[in-house]
């Protein structure tokens, strides 16, 4: 990797850092002199403390002018004949404005779930696509139905301070690194939008770990989730065509690499099942409402978050390791990673209730 790329890739994620600190403190200022007219923008959350829900105006912000630096820095390039980059910037341009209004005047779930479904039918009309099979209708409906799950699982997700953004960095690093595995450093919009988006989501944080002064809001929840759906689709779905192996050696690494946010979406989604209460009502019954029964801190829960994350990373780098040298069982083996912290974390609620 040549000195020009690296100051490239650091510059970008630097400046995602700076867009996202600046323009999340700018609102959070602006929205504390807003008086009744930001009522619709504050949340009541976990610890019942009234605060701006505006933090994912930063991931957005980020996003659409790293992709004009983008523009202006490789003339040469035009990402409007880039039918999967088209397909990302009209999705998450819809995905946003839906989380925008639904954190402004609270939409109906059924008009959230439309807009989701859109997002995923954008997807697959511009060629981005989970290929597992060799029929086209099973690959998109797939797609559809990931687009659709992820977006729902990291607004689940973002119920305590931290957690939704600290899970999506360590998918995000996930996917960067394992391209650069595969490949190598290659300075084109797919690093330098990721590393752009990972700067933007660290520059959040700032604002986000406890005791928060800023949530993310469904703005952020349905951007985020979108784009770590897109890039998961981009780079981890597809490792297995990639690398000639099973095309299901991808999804066994993508399930390692979304480990905090299907554990924790598939432990609610049976709990409230058991109980006979609809999956798609919120509650104070996640993984991380249960770590606090069980005598955690909101701190203390994130560290765990923040640990699992960052395991979840690595087993997914070593699982793309022994792909891409021709290895697709140890895939499939290191899946037990997410499956013992599903077990550890749903015994959990089964042990220490509210």
């Amino acid at each position: 990797m040549t000195l020009e790329i690296t100051l490239a890739c650091l510059g970008f994620m630097i400046v995602g850092i700076i867009m996202s600190y600046v323009s999340n403190g700018l609102l959070l200022r602006f929205s504390q002199s807003l008086g009744i007219r930001n009522k619709n923008d504050i949340t009541i959350r976990w610890a019942n403390e009234s605060k701006p829900s505006l933090g994912g105006i930063g991931f957005f912000v980020a996003f659409f002018f790293g992709t004009i630096a983008y523009s202006v820095i490789f003339n040469t390039e035009n990402l409007f004949q880039n039918r999967p980059f088209v397909g990302l910037l009209t999705a998450g341009t819809i995905s946003f404005i839906m989380g925008l209004a639904d954190d402004a005047y609270n939409t109906k779930p059924f008009m959230k779930l439309f807009v989701q479904i859109l997002c995923g039918v954008i997807l697959v009309l511009t060629h981005n696509l989970i290929e597992i099979s060799q029929i086209y209708w099973v690959n998109a409906l797939l797609t559809i139905v990931w687009v659709v799950g992820i977006m729902n699982s990291l607004n689940m997700l973002d119920n305590m301070d931290g957690i939704t953004g600290t899970t999506s960095l360590f998918i995000l690093l996930s996917c960067l690194i394992s391209n650069i595995v595969l490949f190598g450093w290659n300075m084109n919009i797919w690093t330098l939008t990721m590393l752009i988006q990972i700067g933007a989501v660290i520059g959040f944080l700032f604002y986000n770990l406890h005791p928060s002064k800023l949530f993310m809001g469904d703005a952020g929840s349905q951007f985020i989730g979108l784009f770590v759906a897109f890039f998961s689709i981009h780079e981890l779905w597809s490792i297995g065509n990639n690398v000639q192996l099973n095309p299901l050696t991808g999804g066994a690494i993508t399930l390692i690499a979304f480990t905090p946010a299907i554990a924790d979406t598939l432990t609610v989604v049976i709990n409230r099942l058991r109980k006979g209460k609809s999956p798609m009502i919120g509650g104070k019954d996640h993984t991380t409402h249960h770590l606090v029964y069980a005598g955690l801190s909101d701190k203390q829960v994130w560290i765990v978050f923040l640990g699992i994350g960052f395991m979840a990373m690595l087993v997914t780098v070593l699982a793309v390791v022994f792909a891409k040298f021709g290895n697709p069982w140890m895939s499939f083996f290191l899946t037990f990673y997410f499956f013992a912290v599903f077990f550890v974390l749903y015994r959990n609620t089964l042990i220490h209730k509210a």
